[in-house]
């Protein structure tokens, strides 16, 4: 699967959410694109990442 552009290979049933709680991402501040789709915060723990999913994951950050 492609992360962020880079392929990365993850145990099997690991879902979006394990993903990112195991990579420390603060869930209150990113977005999701996954396979085409911006996903709402509820569908991270119910999407199992399979070998071909494209993922692009955007944090937001604030300032002035």
């Amino acid at each position: 699967m492609k992360i962020n552009g880079a392929e990365v290979t993850l145990p099997d049933d690991t879902t979006l959410l394990d993903y990112l709680e195991q990579n420390q991402y603060k869930l209150e501040r990113i977005a999701v694109e996954y396979n085409g789709e911006i996903l709402s915060r509820d569908q991270y723990e119910t999407v199992v990442l399979q070998s071909a999913d494209v993922i692009e994951i955007v944090s937001f950050v604030g300032g002035g």
